[in-house]
């Protein structure tokens, strides 16, 4: 359990499979993390992930912040958020528009 969040640490998302030490599943988190930033810069929020946390760390562009307990909480919220769909395919994610 976290004291900052009261977030029970997780076991782990699916994308995480195969990181057998503890440093490489620090890893895919951060690899991960930069990833969703990306994905969710244009719609004008940002991810942080410090490893230390359980749980993510979802901003918008004036400044509220949600911990978010795994992925799915955060495609929720983020969709809340931004005020429409997120989509991953977007040609302002794929950087075509």
């Amino acid at each position: 359990m976290c004291n900052a969040c009261g977030f029970p640490a997780a076991p782990g998302h699916w994308t995480e499979a195969g990181a057998v030490t503890p440093h490489d599943r620090l890893r895919a988190r951060l690899r991960r993390a930069g990833m969703l930033r990306d994905l969710l810069r244009p719609y004008g929020l940002t991810v942080h992930d410090d490893g230390q946390v359980p749980g993510l760390q979802l901003s918008n562009l004036s400044g509220v912040t949600t911990i978010l307990p795994d992925l799915q909480a955060l495609w929720a919220e983020a969709e809340r958020m931004a005020g429409r769909p997120v989509d991953p395919l977007d040609p302002r994610v794929l950087g075509d528009g």
